[in-house]
């Protein structure tokens, strides 16, 4: 009979670092399934808002949290990533491409993935030019003409980065005005390097071998085509619960929880941007992390189970 861990989490981003950290402490039996090592935060630019830091890269704290986990000694399957989450009579079994993992509770902690733009060429160029990650890919580009596209904080801070290497960076937003924070807004529209076009809509990703130029319509200037080598698609995120059937989700597909990041089934608890907690930032899904561990803690204790 394979093993019956106390607690398995998935995902090994800021709430599911933290949630493995607090749960080490605790001496439960877990183990930690996920994709990769620090989640969005490791696609981030510099991070000015992460209590401890006056400023670090995503990468850096990546790194951070990659070495902080790791002291504890963990049993962390990297590259497995949820397929399926079930029960039976109070076990979970978590399923993923090379196995299937028990355990008496679960925290979700699996992050979101970047939205896609759905128009033609964006499947054809992707790695050819186009890209979801200003942080992973920016410096491939360096003097070259880029463009961003999408308005909120996703992309004004690829915006800026790219800002730094690239001659030209286009962002192409679809509305009206640029949302995001206003010192970000103020970096990019101060920027020259930066030119902003708005309430332009993507229609499609143009090229031969490679990424040459998108097309936009705009109600201004109609159809037209921006020549660039690259394309940073920064159009929000979707949560990554297709797996989590079982709990209750919003019509987002977020996890809804309750402010002890229960689900709607007892035993499963669910931590960060995959859950309809209201505002996604790093510091935000730690403490959630933090939070799902210790009721993990208590429901175990409170259920008999430890």
């Amino acid at each position: 009979m394979p093993d019956i861990f106390d607690l398995i989490i998935i995902g090994a981003g800021p709430a599911g670092i933290t949630a493995a950290v607090y749960a080490a402490r605790k001496r439960l039996k877990l183990i930690i399934l996920t994709g990769d090592i620090g989640g969005q935060a490791a696609w981030s630019g510099e991070i000015e808002n992460y209590t401890g830091f006056n400023i670090i890269s995503g990468p850096e704290l990546a790194v951070k949290f990659d070495e902080h986990i790791k002291q504890f000694k963990l049993p962390i399957k990297e590259s497995e990533e949820a397929i399926s989450l079930t029960s039976d009579n109070g076990i979970f079994t978590v399923t993923t491409p090379k196995g299937k993992y028990s355990a008496s509770s679960v925290i979700i902690a699996s992050g979101k993935r970047s939205r896609e733009l759905n128009v033609p060429g964006e499947k054809e160029f992707k790695n050819k030019g186009l890209t979801y990650c200003a942080t992973c890919d920016g410096p491939l580009f360096a003097g070259k003409e880029v463009a961003v596209i999408g308005g909120g904080n996703s992309a004004l801070d690829a915006a800026i980065q790219l800002a730094r290497y690239c001659s030209k960076v286009y962002i192409v937003n679809n509305t009206e005005n640029l949302g995001g924070d206003e010192v970000m807004r103020d970096q990019v529209i101060k920027n020259p390097v930066v030119s902003v076009i708005n309430g332009a809509k993507v229609m499609s990703i143009l090229g031969e071998k490679a990424v040459s130029a998108v097309r936009v319509e705009s109600a201004l200037a109609g159809l037209s085509e921006i020549p660039v080598n690259g394309v940073f698609v920064e159009i929000g995120l979707l949560p990554n619960s297709e797996f989590a059937s079982l709990v209750k989700r919003n019509g987002s597909g977020e996890i809804l929880v309750d402010t002890g990041c229960a689900t709607s089934i007892p035993g499963i608890f669910a931590a960060g941007d995959v859950t309809n907690v209201a505002e996604k930032q790093i510091i935000i899904a730690a403490g959630e992390g933090a939070k799902a561990s210790l009721a993990v803690f208590k429901y175990l204790v409170t259920n008999g189970k430890l």
